[in-house]
């Protein structure tokens, strides 16, 4: 990029560029790397610099027609048209340096009355690009020079106490208009920050809510397929060690991976469907709840388990959604994990409570006897459990039973 470019400025005003003061362009520039040097005028710039020239000219051809009427010294009038002549030409460079061409025009005006606009153009200035102190001393200045000014150069048809209120009036109404355009700047540029703030705590709202939805489903993902590749992993692990077995078995066994493969493909297939953007899950099929515990139970039967459900709750499709999905995915990970360390076991799995005291769910199993098979296993199963459960606002434990066994107890809010 050449150093004749324009500074780059946000999107939503980069076609709009020309109708904002160079000030404000600059305060809304991206590139941080390139604030350091000063934005070029725009084209809105040119114009009110131009407009700001004319006025300065104007009263100061003004003021120069009324020295005819003033009793002035020999060359004095040349001296006050003089300056008047530069303080107008001054006047461009109001944007880059706007606190001293105040100084200058503090002074100036305090001598020249043909420098009057441009003194007025220069505290609008003032009053537009730097704070509220900067103004205060320079408008208190030019009202402490304003009664030397009029006592030695005295308008003759305006008494001396009217043309100070005068002066002093229109000095107050520049400054007032200079700081009014200012807070408008202000105030656009504190709304457009609002606006992006704004925009970038949606975002990270959308982000956050994203990864919470994705954590959610990983953990589905982990609590559903565990379930059915363990299944597939303990029965063809049998036939791979026994392959001896009666025909029987060999078929029971194939008919368990068959259905449980089937079962994992079908879970894995609405997952993915929930992942993609925008795709429903319409694929029907109910999240299990307490009262699918039986079912649960008797799967884990058919595949050759040992299972012992002692379910003393009256009403299970009374027990609420949420909690009643947290109670099955606690069993189903504690049979999983039976089925995986401690193969030939008998698995207990209890659960108690009503409203207002709670749901107890218990999973225990004994040490397994001999050797056991090495099955993979991540160890995030419990892991998750637990968060699921801290999240409906109960309670997790797992661990060692005092005879070798393994159990996993949790409490979950019933109210």
């Amino acid at each position: 990029m050449s150093h004749d470019e324009p500074e780059p400025v946000p999107q939503a005003f980069a076609g709009r560029r020309w109708l904002l003061p160079s000030a404000l362009v600059k305060e809304l520039e991206v590139d941080p790397g390139r604030s350091g040097r000063r934005p070029r005028r725009t084209a809105r710039d040119w114009v009110v610099d131009f407009c700001c020239f004319l006025l300065a000219v104007f009263i100061g051809l003004t003021a120069a027609d009324a020295l005819r009427s003033e009793d002035l010294a020999p060359g004095y009038a040349a001296f006050d048209q003089l300056l008047g002549a530069l303080s107008c030409a001054a006047v461009w460079l109001r944007r880059r340096w706007p606190v001293g061409l105040a100084v200058a025009m503090v002074p100036v005006s305090a001598v020249s009355s043909t420098s009057g606009g441009a003194f007025l153009v220069a505290m609008f200035t003032l009053a537009v690009h730097r704070p509220f102190r900067y103004v205060a001393w320079m408008a208190g200045a030019s009202l402490a020079l304003n009664p030397l000014y009029f006592w030695f150069r005295p308008d003759p048809d305006v008494p001396y106490g009217w043309a100070l209120v005068l002066a002093a009036v229109l000095t107050v109404a520049v400054v007032g208009w200079g700081m009014f355009v200012r807070s408008k700047r202000q105030l656009l540029l504190s709304l457009r920050d609002r606006a992006r703030r704004a925009e970038t705590e949606a975002r990270l709202r959308a982000e956050q809510a994203q990864r919470l939805a994705r954590e959610a489903i990983a953990r589905e993902m982990h609590d559903v397929l565990a379930h059915r590749l363990t299944l597939l992993s303990v029965h063809a692990g049998a036939l791979e060690f026994r392959p001896d077995a009666p025909r029987e078995e060999i078929a029971r066994a194939a008919g368990v991976i068959r259905e449980s493969a089937h079962e994992a493909l079908q879970d894995l297939r609405e997952i993915i469907g929930v992942l993609r953007a925008g795709e429903p899950d319409d694929s029907g099929r109910p999240q299990p709840t307490l009262a699918a515990l039986e079912a649960l139970v008797t799967e884990s039967r058919e595949a050759g388990m040992k299972v012992t459900l002692d379910q003393r709750v009256t009403d299970p499709a009374a027990v609420p959604a949420s909690v009643g999905r947290t109670a099955y995915r606690i069993a189903q990970e504690g049979l999983t994990n039976a089925r995986k360390h401690a193969p030939g076991t008998e698995v207990t799995v209890t659960v108690t409570g009503g409203p207002g005291e709670g749901l107890s769910v218990g999973v225990r199993n004994p040490a397994p006897d001999g050797e056991v098979p090495h099955v993979p296993g991540s160890g995030q199963g419990l892991i998750g459990l637990t968060e699921r459960a801290t999240l409906t606002g109960g309670r997790l434990e797992h661990g060692p039973a005092a005879d070798g066994g393994f159990e996993v107890r949790a409490w979950l809010p019933w109210g």
